[in-house]
């Protein structure tokens, strides 16, 4: 069964998810980033310039080198090079989420946000998921 985390109160979404991305990446895990076109070309410029001493190596998920680049930016879960983390930065639950072996939800602190997280979460919950949550300060 997947294991799905949460993460909530998440001030800078994106600064955030480059850190989380980074430590998967380090840890030798790929991960599959899902969004919408404009958060993945935001996220991709952001994994550019987030920290000066780290590259993280990725691409979009229409690039001919998504099948070799450990982190894929991608509009579905479909053409997945893989199935091992899925980190969904949509607010609706990701199609065929449960092919991977964990996702990571993040929730941000607008209304809209965390409106949508608690759909997410009631969804995944009432269908029997172990939820783990990290809410942060």
């Amino acid at each position: 069964m997947t294991r799905i985390d949460f993460h909530t109160n998440v001030a800078d979404r994106l600064g955030y998810a480059c850190r989380l991305v980074r430590k998967v990446y380090g840890a030798g895990k790929p991960v599959l980033v899902l969004g919408d076109r404009p958060a993945l070309t935001a996220f991709d410029a952001a994994l550019w310039t987030f920290s000066a001493l780290d590259f993280i190596p990725h691409c979009m998920g229409d690039s001919p080198l998504a099948a070799q680049t450990p982190i894929v930016l991608a509009e579905g879960t479909d053409t997945a090079p893989h199935h091992a983390i899925l980190l969904n930065l949509r607010a609706e639950v990701p199609a065929n989420f449960a092919r991977f072996e964990r996702l990571l939800e993040l929730v941000g602190e607008a209304p809209e946000e965390l409106d949508a997280g608690r759909e997410r979460y009631r969804f995944y919950r009432d269908r029997g998921y172990q939820l783990n949550l990290f809410k942060q300060a």
